[in-house]
């Protein structure tokens, strides 16, 4: 009698069974022994970085920092300028001497036609030639000669200066310049500064830094003072020349230096966009700058330290007789507390907001006069002209103004020598000649 179907099949499923089995214990023992396997016996992999580490998930909406600034650096460079000035001198007043004249001639002094080379940098405004530098950079210059960025030159003329901004503009007969674009939105105290300039002459120089600091006033440099301070190196030759923005966008004229060296110590002062986009407007208009006057002389109100409460204001001392201040009203003691809305904190906040102001244009000023606010409208009128006034030791431009130690052969304005002195200095030239061996 042959077997059934189904007891075929448990005999198959029972024969089979120890060999799955035995293969199941395998495959564990294979597992347990890969998992069990120490690290230096793993296969050597270099290290990576995972996907979540990679990509961080974002804690702010700031961007990532800025590795170069080689683009920003390139937009504007192309925008400034080197500057180079002549300005020719007569005659030295002792080349009539034979033996001061050899003198000079084997010593490198001055001799008739030569003339004094100073640098400088400025900074392209237009399409057509428009030039903004400082005022001092071109003062007195008899030719003045510009250097771009692609290796071109061109003669420049004067358009106007305001030497009291300490601004001018040159042009060029030049077409399709590239001009910088001015930044619109105001800096802040620790924004990026790059400085571009012609330092010492080397060529075209970027130097990085901060806003240390903005509305610098009282410095006594200018009659309009309203200056960025950075530290971004600024050195003799960078005047007249941009500082930007970390997107290549003006923000000032480099124009002076605080220095006991000549060189940069990290306090560099620069006229921001607001008054430089004035006076270069004003200029190529009508060549010259006209700014409101109250004509009135003030002081700020006296600040004890140690005091707890403040004390702010302007203090008018003297009113102009037919000014604009004594046709409205303004008395001799009043204190200007706010003009159109703005506090007037010191007597240079009231300076640089008067000057910034056309003629003809209306004031809303609050005044305290006897313990007593009160309101007056004053009408500004143009500003006169005023003595220059005497620059204090800051560098302009590195310098302190004087050309040499020796004021008789570097300065022909310098006080004649006496006879006795001139013929003291001749016997001493002449033993110079002899131990020299120089032809008499």
């Amino acid at each position: 009698m042959s077997s059934s179907p189904n007891t075929n099949d448990k005999a198959t499923f029972w024969k089979w069974l120890p060999w799955v089995l035995l293969l199941v214990v395998i495959a564990g023992f294979v597992w347990l022994f890969m998992s069990m396997k120490t690290p230096s016996e793993a296969t050597w992999e270099p290290p990576r970085t995972s996907v979540e580490q990679q990509l961080p998930e974002p804690v702010s909406d700031a961007p990532e920092p800025i590795a170069s600034y080689h683009d920003a650096v390139a937009r504007a460079s192309q925008s400034v300028v080197n500057i180079y000035t002549t300005q020719l001198m007569a005659e030295h007043p002792y080349m009539d001497d034979p033996v001061l004249r050899r003198f000079f001639e084997f010593h490198g002094g001055p001799s008739q036609g030569n003339g004094n080379t100073n640098l400088g940098s400025g900074v392209i405004v237009s399409e057509d030639g428009y030039i903004v530098t400082n005022a001092h950079v071109i003062e007195k210059a008899d030719e003045i000669t510009v250097s771009f960025n692609d290796g071109r030159k061109s003669r420049a003329t004067v358009v106007g200066t305001d030497p009291d901004s300490d601004l001018a503009v040159i042009k060029v007969e030049m077409t399709g310049l590239t001009p910088l674009g001015f930044r619109e939105n105001p800096i802040r105290v620790g924004d990026l500064a790059l400085a571009i300039g012609n330092p010492f002459g080397v060529g075209q120089t970027v130097t990085q830094g901060i806003i240390s600091a903005t509305g610098r006033t009282g410095l006594g440099v200018n009659k309009f003072e309203d200056f960025i301070q950075t530290d971004a190196a600024i050195n003799p030759g960078n005047s007249g020349g941009a500082l930007v923005d970390a997107s290549g966008e003006l923000v000032g004229i480099n124009t002076v230096i605080f220095s006991r060296s000549g060189g940069s110590m990290g306090i560099g002062f620069a006229i921001p966009t607001a008054i430089v986009e004035q006076v270069m407007n004003a200029l190529i208009k009508d060549g010259r700058v006209s700014r409101g006057w109250l004509g009135i002389e003030i002081q700020s109100q006296l600040r004890d330290p140690t005091r707890l409460e403040t004390s702010t204001g302007v203090e008018v001392l003297n009113v102009v007789n037919q000014g604009p201040a004594d046709k409205s009203g303004l008395q001799v003691g009043d204190i200007i507390l706010t003009i159109d809305g703005v506090e007037m904190t010191d007597a240079n906040t009231l300076i640089q907001y008067v000057a910034r102001k056309p003629p003809n244009t209306e004031l809303n000023t609050q005044i305290l006069r006897n313990g007593k606010n009160g309101q007056v409208k004053v009408l500004l009128e143009e500003r006169p002209t005023q003595e220059a006034v005497e620059t204090p030791e800051l560098f302009h431009d590195g310098r302190l103004g004087g050309q040499g130690d020796d004021p008789h052969l570097d300065n022909p304005d310098a006080p004649m020598m006496s006879e006795e002195e001139r013929n003291r200095l001749r016997e001493e030239l002449m033993k110079l000649f002899d131990s020299e061996g120089l032809p008499q």
